[in-house]
């Protein structure tokens, strides 16, 4: 009885081990705490629906930020600008009052050497010594022109007539052959570097008009007198002279 009892034991142990392992455990239908719940629970929909709009509130409050950084760099920028424009009026206007500041140190100099010309005059009374004082001031006030500033004075006598540089107040008239030539200076002209800065007035010479060809070789005869008048070396005719 027992040996039957355990052969029935080893065929259904047998059959079990023929079929396989034991049929998995369960799932807890009651999930413990702490485990995460599944995606489609409501609370995971409300966390992923606050996320967005976390975002885009931080994302305008960065643009906020930047628009008021840009404005106030707009501003320092155009107060920069308005005050370079007006220190740049102020230079120029500085410039164009003190521009003759140079020239005019160098003609204070010449200017207390002609006090010093005059006193010397009136001392002395000596108007050779005055005209040669005054001479030597006036060379020395053009060369310092001329090499300083480029003032440059030119003479014309003997040059030909050229409107850009002459100025002709008198003309007279010279060979017909001949061209416009100047012949006396009444003042003259000077050069600023290579520009005309005021003209010469010169007198002129300019060739004489010729005679027309059309002109009758003698002498017009007056009106009122014919043929009929006599001619040299013939009497006037009887009955004229009444």
């Amino acid at each position: 009885m027992m040996s039957k009892k355990k052969d029935q034991e080893e065929v259904s142990g047998g059959a079990q081990n023929v079929h396989g392992a034991e049929p998995p455990a369960r799932k807890s239908e009651n999930p413990q705490k702490g485990e995460p719940a599944a995606s489609g629970s409501p609370s995971g929909a409300g966390a992923s629906a606050e996320s967005p709009c976390v975002s885009e509130q931080d994302r305008i409050t960065a643009l906020e930020k930047e628009n008021a950084e840009l404005k106030d760099r707009l501003l320092r920028k155009q107060a920069d600008f308005e005050n370079f424009r007006k220190r740049m009026i102020r230079e120029r206007e500085d410039a164009a009052r003190y521009a003759n500041a140079s020239l005019l140190t160098d003609v204070i100099g010449l200017i207390d050497d002609f006090e010093r010309a005059i006193k010397s005059a009136e001392e002395s009374r000596d108007f050779a010594s005055f005209l040669q004082g005054v001479t030597m001031i006036e060379k020395q006030l053009v060369e310092m022109l001329e090499s300083r500033w480029g003032l440059r004075r030119f003479t014309s006598v003997g040059e030909g007539f050229d409107p850009n540089k002459h100025e002709a107040v008198l003309r007279v008239e010279g060979p017909a052959d001949g061209r416009p030539t100047v012949v006396e200076d009444y003042q003259k002209g000077y050069y600023l570097h290579e520009r005309v800065l005021r003209p010469a007035r010169v007198k002129v010479m300019v060739p004489a008009s010729e005679p027309s060809a059309q002109a009758p070789q003698g002498p017009k005869m007056p009106p009122g007198r014919g043929d009929d008048e006599p001619k040299e070396g013939q009497d006037e005719p009887v009955g004229r002279g009444n």
